[in-house]
């Protein structure tokens, strides 16, 4: 075998090499990408369960006398700022701009809701209704989950994150599309309990 039949043979090598070192970095780039897909999936589905219990939550305490209705219109309004919020579809967003409105209006249905819960022990006879503490029970599980999936969800994008910084996959992620994903941050705030004040001396409204 001659010299120059070895230097094609070594070069022939060298680039199979490199081609199933550059399959291999893209597949596993391409499973942490659709981790955090899927995991933005559950995401999205607690965060439905949630809202998908807000008007059957609100039309069982709307029917007590004297209840606020200043707590029921933001409870109402909050759920439909969380519609109007536009997120690319059939995957996580990459827009940091983007997760931050949709975290602004989620975290906003989630303090009005608190303030609704607040409000309801002021009325034993919501509180003694079966169908709220079962919506009272169902809704407390979405917020649990949804801290949850929060969680998994921040960490399938922190592996995806470093996978596309690591080398040598650095050097192939730029060019095959894959970019760095945000993370759920904590909202400001959300460790204070929502502030309610009742005025007990005010005339109860005529019904």
């Amino acid at each position: 075998m001659g010299s120059a039949t070895k230097f094609l043979l070594g070069i022939g090598v060298l680039n199979l090499i490199i081609a199933l070192w550059a399959m291999g970095s893209y597949n596993g780039l391409v499973s942490r990408q659709q981790a955090t897909d899927a995991q933005w999936a559950q995401v999205e589905n607690v965060y439905q369960r949630r809202a998908d219990l807000v008007p059957n939550l609100v039309s069982t305490v709307s029917g007590a006398a004297n209840f606020e209705k200043s707590t029921l219109i933001a409870v109402t309004n909050a759920r439909a700022s969380v519609g109007r919020v536009q997120l690319p579809a059939g995957g996580a967003p990459t827009d940091p701009a983007q997760l931050a409105a949709f975290e602004q209006a989620q975290g906003q249905l989630g303090s009005a809701l608190s303030r609704l819960l607040v409000v309801s022990e002021q009325y034993p006879d919501i509180k003694a209704t079966a169908g709220f503490r079962d919506l009272q029970a169902q809704l407390e599980g979405t917020e649990n989950r949804i801290s949850v999936e929060r969680g998994r969800f921040n960490e399938a994008v922190r592996a995806y994150d470093t996978a596309i910084r690591r080398f040598p996959a650095v050097m192939l992620a730029g060019t095959m599309g894959f970019t760095s994903r945000p993370y759920f941050t904590a909202t400001a705030g959300s460790e204070t309990p929502p502030k309610v004040q009742f005025d007990f001396n005010a005339t109860p409204a005529k019904p």
